[in-house]
């Protein structure tokens, strides 16, 4: 058994790592041996947060290994990442040594073969139509004879020219062409922007309906028209949508969302316009069928005519009594006519001799007038010397009963402190001041003492209604 020292001695001979050296010496060993790999998997776990960088899973059967992709690789890649999409990743094997893991930094990624691009749009192909961006009862139905058409396509194919030219042979309308790229990146996102485009213009400028063209290609280059934004455009559209994708055996999602799908860009033209001679045509067969019906119809009732006009008498005849019966009827109509206006007037005669006239009228009015003006001058006077007669016996009267006379014949009025007349014995109390009036309005204060004998009471003031209290014995 080696002792302490020994064992002490060979654990010094080993290299001695902090954690932090010994996780970047890992990271920089996996980048130097695998500084470029190509790996083939499927996708899961896919979170893209606000930083814009994709952090994902690349699994398969047996293993997962941690993905990601930086901002700026991610809005560069032909394909949009999706959940369980199996493609194949270039990029290098590098750790994360805060967590002492391993992963891939993808630099580009592609689909993993034909087959798993058609798993990937039958998956998108369900989901869309279980929104029901497919469901038959949102198409609309194409004009009869479009004024405007509006074209999406690029602007440099054959796709154009061939529009152009079929409708130019079946019947010319104004083309407004919207110019996109039809594959690539960013194909998907200018053909969106052209169908919105045309439905964000003012009513009279916009296109009574879209056609969305390209040529053939393969799966790949298809790749646009399958894109979620462009399929959800087409089927918001207010303008009917015509695609022509590719040949007829191509299908892509915008031809289920699309409200015709037509089998060639050629075809979308036919289908889009009428011919011109076949309605010129047809025009022209309509206008004969209809001249002949309407001359059809007129001899009809020609012959009716004739036959109905055979069973009236005739009209001149017909006339020749009804102008004598108008004669007759006018004749006695001037004559009730005049015989009425003939009572009328003699009625008015005998009224209007009946009549005073206003004058007379006025006349006789004026003279009532005066003899009863002098009838209530007269009456007048005499109610008033009536009144007046009676008002100075009264008068004298009042002054025969007036108590200033009964004064003078010797009485006296006793009055209280407040001035007013005692008439009752019973009234008066011992110590009350009273007041007496003698005739000529003299008037002299007094003091009831009914111990004292009666003092003749001195006149203090004449002609004063003050009260004076004087000290003169009892008066009764």
């Amino acid at each position: 058994m080696p002792s302490m020292n020994e064992e002490s001695t060979q654990r010094s001979n080993v290299p001695e790592f902090s954690v932090s050296e010994l996780a970047f010496s890992l990271k920089r060993t996996l980048e130097d041996n695998y500084a470029r790999v190509r790996v083939r998997g499927e996708l899961s776990r896919i979170s893209i947060p606000k930083s814009g960088h994709m952090y994902s899973n690349l699994k398969d059967e047996k293993s997962v290994i941690d993905a990601v992709c930086w901002k700026g690789v991610l809005s560069k890649l032909s394909i949009k990442p999706e959940e369980g999409m199996e493609v194949i990743c270039v990029g290098r094997i590098t750790t994360y040594p805060a967590r002492s893991n391993y992963q891939l930094i993808i630099e580009s990624m592609e689909l993993a073969g034909e087959g798993a691009l058609l798993k990937m749009l039958e998956e998108r192909k369900k989901k869309l139509a279980a929104e029901g961006l497919f469901a038959p009862e949102r198409k609309k139905s194409l004009p009869f004879l479009p004024q405007k058409i509006g074209v999406i396509t690029s602007p440099t194919g054959a796709v154009i020219r061939d529009i152009l030219h079929r409708l130019g042979d079946r019947f010319p309308r104004h083309v407004v062409v919207w110019p996109v790229k039809v594959q690539g990146k960013g194909a998907d996102q200018e053909i969106t922007a052209a169908i919105d485009g045309f439905n964000a213009l003012p009513p009279e400028d916009r296109p009574d309906i879209l056609i969305v063209a390209r040529g053939g290609g393969s799966l790949e280059d298809l790749m646009p028209f399958n894109e979620e934004n462009v399929v959800r455009a087409t089927a918001n559209s207010a303008i009917p949508i015509i695609s022509a994708i590719g040949h007829e055996t191509d299908t892509t999602l915008i031809d289920y969302a699309a409200d015709l799908r037509a089998p060639t860009p050629t075809g979308a033209a036919e289908m889009a316009v009428p011919v011109r001679l076949n309605l010129m045509a047809q025009v022209a067969d309509d206008e004969k069928r209809l001249i002949n019906g309407i001359s059809r119809l007129l001899s009809e009732n020609r012959h009716r005519l004739d036959a109905l006009s055979a069973k009236l008498g005739d009209p001149a005849r017909l006339m020749e009594l009804k102008t004598q019966r108008l004669d007759h009827t006018t004749s006695r109509l001037d004559h009730n006519f005049k015989h009425l206006i003939m009572q009328k007037t003699n009625r008015v005669i005998q009224t209007s001799s009946k009549l005073i006239t206003p004058k007379a009228r006025i006349d006789t009015a004026r003279t009532s007038l005066t003899r009863w003006s002098e009838q209530l001058e007269q009456t007048t006077k005499r109610a008033i010397e009536n009144k007046t007669r009676i008002l100075n016996q009264t008068q004298e009267k009042l002054e025969l009963l007036s108590f200033e006379n009964v004064l003078k014949r010797g009485y006296v009025v006793v009055r209280d402190e407040n001035d007013k007349p005692i008439t009752q014995s019973n009234a008066l109390s011992q110590g009350q001041n009273i007041n007496l009036q003698f005739q000529n309005n003299e008037k002299i204060g007094a003091i009831i003492n009914a111990d004292s004998p009666v003092k003749t009471p001195t006149i203090i003031k004449k002609s004063s209604p003050t009260k004076i209290k004087l000290d003169q014995g009892s008066l009764f």
